[in-house]
């Protein structure tokens, strides 16, 4: 049977869980993924697990955080005075704000701590330092 290769046009149902086995995102009960390998930005490790797969395959996969979102890293998180943010922004741990870098773009970040002075902005990707396991079906390729 013919694999899925880079520049195919793929339709896919997955399931991705955390080590502990909880899902942190599922096309279950959804339309499944459509994407043409190559074309999108997806972690290293999906990309090759379905770069194995034939049409109609099912399979488990699990990615080390170097095949997924990467290790943590201390150096992507910041934290500033309360009075660099604006007075109307009514901040709490967990919110998701998006800045924008040097290079003009735009990047997420979650609120990690917030203290009397400061706020500590984590850049880290939510998954970073993460063992994911998908479950991957791939439905069909193009």
């Amino acid at each position: 049977m013919t694999k899925a290769k880079t520049g195919d046009k793929v339709v896919i149902h997955y399931t991705g869980k955390l080590a502990d086995g909880s899902i942190f995102d599922t096309t279950e009960g959804e339309e499944p993924l459509e994407f043409t390998i190559g074309e999108v930005d997806f972690i290293d490790g999906f990309i090759e697990a379905i770069l194995e797969m034939s049409a109609g395959e099912k399979k488990t996969v699990t990615l080390t955080p170097e095949k997924a979102y990467g290790e943590r890293s201390d150096e992507m998180i910041i934290t500033l005075p309360l009075a660099d943010i604006p007075e109307d922004m009514d901040l709490k741990v967990g919110d998701e704000l998006e800045l924008t870098g040097d290079d003009e773009e735009p990047f997420l970040v979650i609120v990690s701590e917030l203290g009397e002075e400061s706020v500590t902005l984590d850049s880290n990707p939510p998954l970073a330092g993460e063992t994911l396991t998908f479950d991957l079906e791939l439905v069909s390729i193009g």
